[in-house]
């Protein structure tokens, strides 16, 4: 039986959960984190991973099952290596998988393929996706039928090497006294294969519409967005990597303006935190991952999940998953 703050499979290492209800059931779309003993480094050489196994849950009560290989990089035909963390969609009675991987240069790119079936099989096209560039793609499939794509990471997954709209691969960090990066979104059309435009930052500001500076490591957007909404604002979390925590800021329209709220998620075992947020039967749940299952190795971490509770004014309780 699946339990909170515990792992949700112990046989594979999983990371970077994007949960969603399909079907009645909850899916995961992890990455998976191979076994082995690389050297780490800021660049995220270590996180070698080469394919994607999709898992579901019945409810949070049940076993959690594995599908199986549902992608594998060897079948990429632009992507060389490094298959971080993915997302789903459903759309047009198709079910669209979405990940980075590094194209045949070296650059992260975003790939979509698809599938019949929540749990794939996915067949992925031909080239990565026109106009993407860095890592961790999040979809929201608004009420209205548009979908958007938020990604995009620093340092290893190259963000900061994209702001003059070409990729410069010496380029310098952001000033710490200026403007965070923020993360990117783009419309995408209505097959879901192609960007409708051009990306564009996403503004967090403060209370006082300040946007967030570079070196203000507690709050500044570094990896692993994802939007959901509730009693109609949109949530855009996401991992402040250096500090390793999950926080939140909330907006009215899903390309931004989002105001910076506060912590979700306090610091796990391991260097990256990695998330998602569902609603499944009326109960809320946050997905995450940690290190705790290889004793703290970076690289092989374990999906788990806990509920997520909002306060009447919509901010979300932080949650320790360690005292909880």
């Amino acid at each position: 039986m699946s339990k909170p703050n515990e792992p949700i499979v112990t046989h594979i290492f999983t990371a970077d959960p994007s949960a969603h209800v399909f079907e009645g059931k909850i899916y995961i779309y992890p990455s998976h984190d191979l076994d082995h003993d690389g050297p780490t480094n800021d660049n995220g050489d270590q996180y070698q991973m080469e394919d994607y196994h999709i898992l579901s849950m019945d409810d949070a009560n049940s076993p959690c099952v594995d599908h199986g290989e549902a992608l594998h990089v060897k079948d990429v035909p632009w992507a060389s290596k490094q298959m971080w963390a993915p997302d789903a969609a459903f759309k047009n009675n198709t079910y669209y998988l979405y990940f980075p991987a590094r194209d045949k240069e070296g650059i992260f790119r975003i790939g979509v393929a698809t599938s019949a079936a929540p749990a794939g099989p996915f067949k992925a096209e031909e080239n990565y996706i026109p106009g993407s560039f860095s890592i961790d793609p999040a979809v929201l499939v608004d009420e209205d039928n548009r979908a958007y794509m938020y990604f995009g990471g620093l340092w290893g997954g190259q963000l900061e090497k994209w702001t003059t709209g070409e990729f410069v691969a010496d380029a310098a960090d952001p000033d710490v006294n200026g403007p965070a990066l923020g993360p990117r979104v783009a419309e995408l059309s209505d097959d879901m294969l192609t960007f409708k435009s051009e990306a564009k930052e996403i503004s967090i500001v403060d209370e006082e519409g300040n946007p967030l500076l570079a070196g203000d490591e507690d709050r500044r957007y570094f990896e692993g967005p994802w939007v959901h909404k509730y009693n109609g604002k949109y949530y855009l979390s996401y991992s402040t990597g250096s500090t390793h925590k999950l926080v939140y800021a909330i907006g009215d329209n899903p390309q931004g303006p989002f105001v910076f709220k506060g912590t979700i998620l306090t610091p796990v075992i391991g260097w990256t935190t990695h998330h998602s947020i569902v609603e499944f039967q009326d109960k809320w749940y946050l997905f995450y991952h940690d290190a705790s299952l290889s004793g703290g190795v970076d690289h092989k971490r374990s999906v788990k999940f806990t509920e997520l509770k909002y306060n009447e004014d919509g901010t979300i309780q932080t949650i320790d998953p360690y005292n909880n």
